[in-house]
């Protein structure tokens, strides 16, 4: 009984916020329809109908008693919101695919939630071979798009599978951590007083950055390899503990970066547009400059919905859908979303320090850290902190492959802080 109890407070307190959310969502369909009245009667059938999708998956949980964390499905219905609006407000067409998506992807986060996530453990290998099959696929048969070969064609269906490679990986990784932590723990040499790993356990460092710097060569995908390899090391660290292994790891990701860049121009070129973007202004260095002219143009407050002039940055749907948010909601806006973000990735780690098991605790930190590293790298691109790379900005970016991959990891999310109750 009292476990029951403690399961209707959650869903009731989920419940609540996800109100104020839907008022959030009506709020910005009416400024839509307000400008396009003829056209705005799609948008709202379909802001109804992923309402009550969410009200319906909170009702779901209710019956059969899911204790999950109360707060995860309201903080990505405000980002979806704003997706479904941004994107509608871009180009109706896109939002109509990405509502579609919508549905799949919570009902992917619902069956997630619901599995018994511990007896992933047993089938790391599978994970590996799957994960590779997926990173093969693409090279052979793949199409290229933005400079990088990550996409496959299935009939009118486009899946990116570096999108499913990433939870594979945390999976991987997650399984094998759990098990050999303590031999990796393991001290057995050292240079002036600073611990370093053996050389038994430099294998999976060098491992990792090999297959980064195939997927680099071969796909061109400069994000992915950053996700990848980036999640890779925050596992070993918060597996070993031991600050070694970050930094001997991203000195060899950076010697064997520095060799791409030599090597390869694609590489180079998106160095040299991060570097200075004006040199390239017509070009590749084009993106960059819009997206740095529309968060001027916003300042504090923005242009105001359907008032500013996002088209002119190439893929503002994909790659740069922050910067066409930070032009017509402003600085205040664009915040606004990062503090979503961050409350999500706050809520991530605490449910991995709050895991009972290993196993748990590991994939929970990893889908995190992925998500964590995924939101920087594109934000920090947008805004010409980091290289441009392409990849897409969690629950806010147009994209299939992307919405379902990330809710699936909210899912697996939730279904972790499930068990502490």
């Amino acid at each position: 009984m009292a476990y029951n109890k403690k399961v209707h407070m959650l869903r009731r307190l989920e419940r609540k916020l996800l109100l104020r959310v839907a008022a959030y969502l009506f709020i910005g369909t009416g400024v839509l329809f307000l400008e396009h009245p003829d056209s705005g009667r799609e948008l709202f059938t379909a802001v109804v109908i992923i309402t009550c999708i969410y009200f319906a998956l909170n009702q779901f949980w209710n019956y059969v008693h899911f204790a999950g964390d109360p707060y995860m499905l309201s903080l990505i219905f405000v980002l979806c919101s704003t997706s479904l609006i941004l994107l509608y407000r871009l180009n109706p067409i896109y939002a109509a695919r990405q509502f579609l998506w919508f549905i799949v992807g919570l009902t992917a986060l619902a069956v997630s939630s619901k599995i018994n996530y511990r007896k992933l453990a047993d089938y790391k290998y599978l994970y590996a071979a799957g994960g590779a099959l997926l990173l093969l696929l693409p090279v052979f048969f793949g199409a290229e798009r933005g400079g990088a070969k990550s996409w496959l064609q299935i009939g009118s269906i486009t899946i990116q599978t570096s999108e499913f490679v990433k939870i594979l990986l945390v999976l991987f990784l997650a399984s094998y951590l759990s098990q050999k932590s303590t031999e990796l723990v393991r001290e057995k040499q050292s240079f002036k007083g600073f611990k370093l790993p053996s050389l038994e356990e430099w294998g999976p460092l060098l491992m990792m950055l090999g297959i980064s710097l195939i997927f680099l060569v071969f796909q061109k995908d400069l994000g992915a390899t950053l996700i990848f390899y980036g999640t890779f090391l925050a596992m070993l660290y918060i597996s070993t503990a031991k600050l070694s292994y970050i930094i001997m790891g991203s000195l060899l990701f950076l010697i064997g970066g520095s060799a791409t860049y030599f090597i390869f121009d694609h590489v180079k070129m998106r160095v040299e547009t991060w570097i200075n973007p004006l040199q390239y202004a017509e070009t590749a260095g084009y993106q960059v400059i819009q997206s740095l002219l529309a968060f001027g143009y916003g300042g504090l407050t923005g242009a105001g919905l359907g008032e500013g002039f996002p088209h002119f940055i190439p893929a503002v749907h994909t790659d740069f859908i922050f910067a066409a948010a930070a032009e017509e909601l402003g600085l205040a806006g664009a915040l606004a979303l990062l503090m979503v973000y961050i409350l999500l990735i706050y809520l991530g780690f605490k449910i991995a320090a709050r895991a009972r098991d290993n196993f748990s605790k590991l994939l929970a930190a990893g889908f995190t850290s992925l998500m964590a590293l995924q939101i920087f790298i594109i934000i920090g691109g947008t805004t010409k902190l980091l290289p441009l790379t392409g990849v897409t900005l969690p629950f806010l970016s147009y994209g299939g492959s992307s919405l379902v991959s990330n809710c699936i990891i909210v899912g697996l999310l939730m279904n972790i802080s499930s068990t502490r109750i």
